[in-house]
């Protein structure tokens, strides 16, 4: 993983349609997934080629992606999937 790189498109569609499907239940995360409730959803539909994604729809995915490390409070390390996402916010002791 780089330190310094930016998450690809198709990876942070997969790892928020990773989110969205495991841990939408999840009521310490209640908040986020109500206030990402276009974001969320639309990377589950694009990453399971259900629907082709827009430029308005990439924008959804992106804020979202966003929020989540801003919520997690880690940077963007070019992560491949949830678990390198969570992986990391365990290692800054933020989880």
């Amino acid at each position: 993983m780089s330190e310094n790189a930016e998450t690809p498109f198709t990876n942070r569609v997969a790892i928020l349609a990773d989110l969205w499907i495991n841990f939408r239940q999840d009521e310490e995360m209640a908040d986020f997934f109500a206030y990402n409730d276009l974001g969320l959803p639309l990377a589950y539909l694009i990453d399971n080629k259900i629907a082709e994604p827009t430029t308005i729809g990439n924008n959804f995915i992106n804020e979202t992606f966003e929020l989540l490390l801003k919520a997690m409070a880690v940077s963007d390390k070019n992560y491949e999937t949830l678990d390198d996402l969570l992986t990391n916010s365990e290692e800054d002791g933020i989880l």
